[in-house]
């Protein structure tokens, strides 16, 4: 059996084309059993997210099955082939293993070592599970690919320094505060970037959280969804002091907060340290605010340079993770041509044992006269045949079960003892909740 993978990402397909194919993740039914109703797949799963969308699959043609999914996604989507052909990817074998492993660990993410991935991986999964599309092979695909993610982050610091602006906002604050459970921000400004840094804000801990910008609605629902409070634009200079930390973005032409503003403000608050973080372009608070006392004040320069410095040390992270993904490659492979080396050998064995008792039976019953002894001694005498006939397909069977030709052996095999299929334990879905525990 062969793992194959057939998809597009961001690396490969602009959104434009990567959202033609997306498939909605409320409703998996029907694409994943439509999968499964090709010829050639035996086990089917679809990895959909905002930056990739992939077809996993086991077969035993994963040429024919590889082309047989990029016709799917195409006639699915009712998408001309030749408008996505140029932007699809497949992997087959070890190379589909490698693939997986690295998208869980994120290795292929656009931002290196974000968490998310490994999540709607896990969603992914469970759509399958649910629908039943999954078996064996890839249950167990997707769980090894769950551990080997949790390696990654065990093992190395890939996820342990911010790169995006708004967390490195965060962490900067906890090296200037320590923690921020006691700690109060104040948000000026209502877009994308804002929201983001409060989001981050509150899960770290802070126990206050002010709202301030021009449209004061806007204001409200933000703080809203904070249990935070809404200020009047025209006011925040006042409640400066009940905050620790200032996140700025407003788009304002000059600048909101002044050097002389901020000498109130500290004095008021009797000279303890603030954190102020001006992502505004132009900026909202005059730099001169950085020369005071207990003031610090970073751009939105300041906050990239911090961001591309924890990118760097990702990257040397990185290097650790592949390693580590290569060495679970070989395991689950050597597991993958197992599965069908061993059923077949204990398959072949019995076939021959069977013929053999069923040979002394038939001599026996023709030599009554024979004692014990003799009788024991036809017996291990055809045992030995049995083994010595066993010991070449045996041995070529083992030595070729990790490389191409390995299946060729099995089937050749199967084909001149007419042996019987492998039971099948495809349907057997593994709960969802045992997963978590790999991944």
């Amino acid at each position: 059996m062969h793992i194959v993978i057939v998809g597009l990402s961001h690396r490969t397909a602009p959104v434009e084309i990567r959202e033609k194919l997306a498939f909605a993740p409320t409703a998996m039914e029907r694409p994943l059993r439509q999968m499964l109703e090709l010829p050639t797949i035996a086990e089917g799963l679809i990895v959909s997210t905002c930056n990739r969308v992939e077809l996993c699959a086991a077969t035993k043609e994963p040429e024919a099955a590889i082309a047989a999914l990029r016709r799917f996604l195409a006639e699915y989507h009712e998408v001309p082939p030749e408008e996505i052909n140029g932007s699809l990817y497949n992997y087959q074998g070890e190379e589909a293993i490698r693939h997986l492993f690295r998208v869980s660990s994120s290795l292929d993410s656009m931002v290196l070592g974000e968490p998310q991935i490994l999540g709607q991986i896990k969603t992914a999964y469970s759509y399958a599970a649910e629908f039943r599309t999954c078996g064996l092979i890839l249950n167990r695909f997707l769980h090894k690919a769950f551990s080997v993610a949790k390696r990654v982050r065990t093992e190395t610091a890939i996820a342990s320094n911010a790169v995006s602006v708004s967390f490195a906002a965060v962490e900067l604050a906890r090296k200037i505060f320590d923690r921020l459970d006691n700690k109060g921000v104040m948000i000026i400004g209502a877009g994308e970037m804002c929201e983001l840094a409060a989001r981050h804000f509150v899960a770290n801990g802070v126990s206050k959280v002010l709202v301030t910008n021009r449209t004061f609605e806007r204001a409200e629902k933000l703080a809203a969804e904070f249990q935070g409070k809404a200020i009047p634009f025209e006011d925040f200079v006042d409640h400066l002091a009940d905050v620790d930390i200032v996140m700025t973005s407003t788009g304002a032409p000059n600048f909101i907060l002044g050097q002389r503003q901020m000498e109130e403000v500290l004095k008021r608050r009797k000279n303890r340290p603030m954190f102020l973080i001006d992502i505004a372009v132009p900026r909202d608070i005059d730099p001169k605010v950085n020369k005071l006392d207990n003031a610090y004040l970073y751009d939105v320069d300041d906050l990239q340079g911090v961001v591309q410095a924890n990118l760097k040390e990702r990257q040397k992270e990185a290097s650790k993770a592949e390693a580590i993904v290569e060495q679970e490659i070989g395991q689950f492979h050597q597991w993958l041509g197992n599965l069908e080396v061993k059923p077949t050998i204990i398959a072949l064995r019995r076939k021959l044992e069977e013929i053999r008792q069923q040979e002394l039976d038939k001599t026996f019953s023709n030599l009554k006269d024979l004692t014990a002894g003799q009788r024991k001694s036809i017996e291990a005498m055809s045992s030995a045949i049995i083994n010595k006939i066993l010991h070449q397909p045996t041995s070529i069977l083992k030595r070729t079960q990790n490389d191409s030709s390995g299946e060729d052996y099995v089937d050749a095999v199967r084909a001149l003892f007419d042996l019987p299929a492998p039971a099948d334990n495809d349907k057997e879905i593994k709960p969802l909740d045992d997963m978590e525990e790999a991944g």
